[in-house]
């Protein structure tokens, strides 16, 4: 009887032991999924940002405005890149960080555009939407990061 209660036991410790491999291997793919879905999507984020760098005309207020778009999105899927091989905790924050900055300025960049107006079309209104939810989708993983960096460092 106590050698079926030991062989029971070492089952049930097996199962579980493989159950909370499966499932830290699933939570490793999901969260590689997202990164690699947030990585395209700051891709043709920069994308539509250069689509309108060569839309703008060519006056001075406008190719100023163009540099700077072309280099700040740009600027946060390269980024974005590094996030990814981040060597520590602190790093992955502040690249995060550094992302969220390049989107900032793009996001000011695609306003003055529009306000000015130096260029009227739908796309300069449907990229400024993104960079507001890219900048989000930072400001929480930002946020999670760090109650997760402050909860480490207290056990």
């Amino acid at each position: 009887m106590i050698q079926e209660v030991k062989n029971v036991s070492s089952t049930v410790f097996l199962l579980l032991s493989s159950f909370i491999k499966f499932r830290s291997l699933l939570q490793t793919i999901v969260i590689s999924m997202s990164r690699y879905d947030l990585e395209d999507r700051l891709i043709r984020f920069a994308c539509s940002c250069l689509e309108i760098c060569d839309a703008l005309p060519y006056t001075k207020a406008a190719q100023n405005l163009s540099h700077q778009l072309s280099k700040s999105s740009t600027a946060s899927a390269l980024i974005y890149g590094e996030v990814q091989a981040a060597e520590s905790n602190a790093d992955f924050i502040h690249k995060l960080k550094l992302t969220l900055k390049e989107l900032r300025e793009t996001r000011i960049n695609l306003r003055i555009i529009l306000e000015k107006p130096i260029l009227k079309k739908e796309i300069v209104t449907l990229t400024l939407k993104e960079a507001n939810e890219l900048m989000a989708i930072f400001i929480k993983s930002i946020d999670t990061s760090k109650r997760k960096h402050a909860d480490l460092k207290q056990k």
